[in-house]
């Protein structure tokens, strides 16, 4: 057998099927395109699958492919067996042939055994076949069985099992068959393997392949015209094949990562094992991590999101159970990225965005998960024997510190307790009713009432007409049909044809006039509240409309054009923002209005102004350079292949609309998106572009809002307006009134630290007064006074001024802040040793105050709500000393 590394292995597989008049198909993505089946893509034949179903064809009956893969949710879940078992992963490569109505058994079973005993020389006597028994709706696969034999397999080594093990279905309908399954027995004694080892929990039988002959129609079980093949190939199972050991966790795919972060640790081999199953799972879920950044997922919550974020805050809280306090998943993500990137060049082309995407979560969960685990361990040291922990504080857990359930019922469970996950799942949905209970009844209702009246799709003539006469199927006034609508009452129109531009893609709904023979209205805005209906909202001016009216349509030709303006910017600048920031830079959202335009896309830091001046200066350039601007409606798959850009998350049809910007052998400049909105002829017509502000929108999303044309003219305007006014009160002139400014400034920090040095005497004198007013509690000096203090960080300058002045003692200072009680405990270090514990003290007169506080047992803050108990509290400070020498 040969010694293959996961990079040899790969490429011999699928070199072996190119060879065999395959075509080789890159890996697609983990977000599944156009399927909202699936939250992510978990097996090889996932991009193919339109192609079995017969939907579409390709350009190829053959292809093989080396799938990125993840298994996270529904009946395909790993997580909770990683790090456990030594074969189970979230994350993982699966190897595959396809055959789509071209070769059949007798192939791809030759094609298997070629592969396995002559290309990877794996020793045939360890080898195991498994083909369908049969039942009482399909019968058994004798075929599949035959040619194993005659193609060289013993006959005691191809063995029949049942519908379970065996048959293979994607749904309640299209193409199902049986599937055949090669097993090896890499048990170190030959003489010890038996038949009864495969398809059991045996860990020396390893499934390397399955072969799925799709063969029957699910609903009906009758033949497939057409049938076909899929094969699946796990890579990380086979490299434990061929590199000889027992745990996918021992290959190369895994070595490194686990060294690393034993690295890290400043752990050893030892460690590693008496914690082998956080390292094993640190190590699958940093690959996990990498590849969805990579594939344009953010850690939120959103379904896909909190997917991200759940394994990679589980694998957070793993490192502190092997002592790693700090983030490091870049650290073991940069390591992914080495060994995987050759493979997946995308890994290299995004890696600095990844490394930072996976920092700034890791620290964001870093600043609430001691405060959750502290409460975590509180109410499961509370529970009574036998008690679940409450679905109400799994849910706390998660809404306030972050935590997500799997990882507190993880937690538990390594304590014997159950989270109760009806009551956290209640305390979620009433959560999210109490916030989408208005917005969604508005916007259910709204569709509801369209769907009721069955009318035929809108025709849009507005990409080429603003201008059109048109027929009124549709008059509604207050939520009730009507045959016409009077002057002054609001109402919502269906028409035949329109040019108006109904809301969608962050593009705002048009506005304009209806004119018929008897009235007209003022249309205020434009909606598809169901699909392909577009609905006219306005005001009857004058008259009244009814149905059947001839009416002259006009869109508001001036808004209209200052929309199409920023929405081509819009393009432009997603496209120079990926120059300039990276391809990871891809849109999250946007709005295109008459007076401005905003665009968020996926960034994890701020864009510093060199960037945002690099941004806009390239959108110029691209403006005067007046590219052409047209669209042209193609195949999908089309329009991927010529570049252009699919938003994440949006599903496309087959046919799409494709904007092109640019892209002439003339001009350096393209853009090309698929996108449904209205554009200018020309980048020139857009006239200018200026960036208002840059700022966050989410974790992980940037936010960008411009101006355009007449906007952007009126914004500079104003600027210099202001600039010229700023000038004449600072008394200088415009191209000088930054430095007269800085001067100005500099004069005011002068005084006001001339001020601060009055205000810090004084103080000092009311703190010296204090050091004569020291009291005595079993011969330890203690000072408890109420001081004015305009913040915590000056109470806390109070209190080290205080202690060092003494020496050695104790020193409770309170004051009010914003309204409210704040007391701070500061004890020497000499007397710490002697059970004085500031943390404790302070927690004592909170409890004065109505409030709760803590801390370390040298120093300790606390609030409360109770301001008027402030002084019985620092009068309580000698008695509660007392009992802490009392209680050591």
């Amino acid at each position: 057998m040969k010694l293959l590394s996961s990079q040899q292995t790969r490429r011999a597989f699928l070199d072996f099927f190119v060879r065999n008049g395959h075509t080789e198909v890159p890996s697609a993505s983990l977000v599944p395109v156009n399927d909202p089946t699936l939250l992510f893509t978990n097996a090889g034949m996932v991009p193919f699958k339109d192609m079995f179903l017969g939907l579409e064809s390709g350009p190829y009956t053959r292809a093989t492919s080396s799938q990125r893969c993840l298994r996270v949710s529904g009946k395909h879940n790993d997580l909770e067996e990683v790090g456990v078992s030594p074969r189970h992963q979230t994350f993982f490569e699966m190897l595959g042939n396809f055959s789509f109505g071209d070769y059949f058994k007798l192939e791809a079973i030759q094609l298997a055994w070629k592969l396995l005993t002559e290309e990877l020389q794996l020793p045939v006597e360890r080898l195991w076949f498994t083909v369908f028994a049969g039942d009482d709706e399909v019968p058994a696969d004798e075929e599949a069985e035959r040619i194993w034999i005659e193609t060289g397999a013993s006959p005691d080594r191809v063995l029949r099992f049942g519908r379970a093990d065996n048959f293979w279905v994607m749904g309640d309908t299209g193409p199902c068959g049986p599937c055949s399954e090669i097993t090896i027995y890499i048990g170190d004694d030959i003489s010890k393997m038996r038949k009864e080892g495969v398809n059991s929990d045996d860990p020396d039988y390893v499934e390397i392949w399955n072969l799925v002959f799709m063969q029957y129609e699910r609903s009906t079980m009758q033949p497939l015209p057409k049938p076909s093949v899929d094969t699946g190939m796990g890579l990380e199972r086979m490299c434990m094949v061929m590199q000889g050991v027992h745990s996918t966790y021992e290959t190369d795919l895994f070595r490194d990562i686990i060294k690393r972060t034993m690295e890290l640790t400043g752990g050893d081999e030892a460690h590693v094992r008496e914690h082998q199953v956080a390292y094993r799972a640190i190590a699958d879920h940093t690959r996990a991590c990498a590849f969805l950044v990579a594939d344009g997922i953010l850690p939120g919550n959103g379904k896909r999101s909190y997917v991200l974020r759940r394994i990679l805050r589980r694998a957070a809280y793993l490192g502190r159970t092997i002592g790693l306090t700090q983030p490091f998943l870049a650290e073991t993500a940069d390591v992914v990225i080495q060994i995987m990137g050759d493979a997946f060049p995308e890994l290299w082309a995004k890696r600095d965005y990844i490394l930072q995407t996976l920092t700034a979560e890791e620290e964001a969960f870093g600043r609430t998960i001691s405060s959750g685990l502290v409460l975590l361990e509180r109410a499961l040291s509370e529970l009574p024997p036998g008690e679940e922990l409450t679905g109400k504080t799994a849910f706390t857990l998660h809404d306030t510190h972050g935590f997500p359930l799997d990882l507190t019922q993880k937690i538990a469970a390594e304590r014997g307790i159950v989270v109760d996950q009806q009551g956290y799942d209640s305390e979620r949905l009433e959560q999210q009713r109490r916030g989408q209970e208005g917005a969604k009844f508005k916007r259910d209702a709204e569709a509801e009432l369209w769907a009721e009246h069955d009318l035929p799709q809108t025709e849009f003539i507005g990409y080429t007409d603003l201008h059109g006469q048109t027929t009124v199927l549709a008059v509604l006034v207050d939520g009730e049909a009507r045959s016409t609508a009077q002057a002054g009452q609001q109402t919502r129109i269906v028409l035949d044809r329109t040019p108006f531009y109904a809301q969608g893609g962050g593009q705002v709904g048009d506005t304009g006039t209806l004119v018929g023979p008897q009235g007209r209205i003022r249309v205020e805005d434009t909606l598809r509240p169901i699909p392909g209906v577009f609905v006219h909202y306005g005001t009857v001016e004058e008259g009244f409309i009814s149905i059947g009216d001839t009416v002259e349509a006009q869109v508001d030709v001036e808004r209209r054009y200052d929309i199409m303006r920023n929405h081509t910017a819009t393009h432009l600048l997603h496209r120079v923002a990926r120059e300039v920031l990276g391809d990871h830079a891809a849109q999250a959202g946007s709005l295109v209005a008459p007076d401005r335009l905003r665009f968020d896309f996926t960034h994890s830091r701020a864009i510093t102004p060199e960037q945002l001046q690099e941004i806009e200066r390239r959108v110029n350039t691209w403006i005067r350079a007046d590219t052409p601007v047209d669209w042209r409606v193609t195949g999908y798959q089309d329009a991927i292949a010529q570049g252009a850009i699919a938003l994440f998350g949006e599903k496309y049809s087959e046919s799409v609309r494709m904007v092109t910007a640019g892209c002439g052998s003339d001009v350096p400049f393209c853009s090309r998106e698929l996108c449904g909105g209205t554009h200018v002829a020309r980048t020139g017509e857009i006239g200018l572009f200026r960036i208002l502000q840059e700022s966050s929108s989410a974790g992980g999303i940037r936010r960008i809002e411009a101006l355009t044309g007449r906007g952007a003219d009126e914004w500079a305007s104003a600027q210099a307006s202001t600039l010229r006014e700023v000038a004449a009160r600072v008394g200088a002139p415009t191209n000088q009134v930054l430095e007269r400014v800085d001067g100005l400034l500099s004069e005011l920090k002068q005084l006001q630290r001339q001020l601060e040095n009055v205000r810090s005497e004084a103080g000092r004198g009311a703190l010296e007064d204090l050091l004569n007013h020291v009291e005595r509690q079993n011969g330890v000096a203690f000072i408890a006074a109420r001081v004015a203090a305009p913040d915590a960080k000056v109470l806390g300058e109070m209190g080290d001024w205080l202690r060092d002045k003494m020496g050695s003692g104790v020193v409770v200072l309170g004051t009010v802040l914003n309204d409210k009680p704040q007391l701070l405990a500061m004890v020497t270090k000499d007397l710490v040793p002697n059970g004085y514990h500031a943390g404790n003290l302070v927690k004592g007169l909170a409890r004065i105050v109505g409030g709760g506080g803590g801390g370390r047992p040298d120093m300790a803050q606390a609030g409360g709500r109770d301001v008027e108990k402030l002084d019985e509290a620092l009068a309580n400070v000698g008695t509660l000393l007392a009992e802490q020498t009392v209680q050591r």
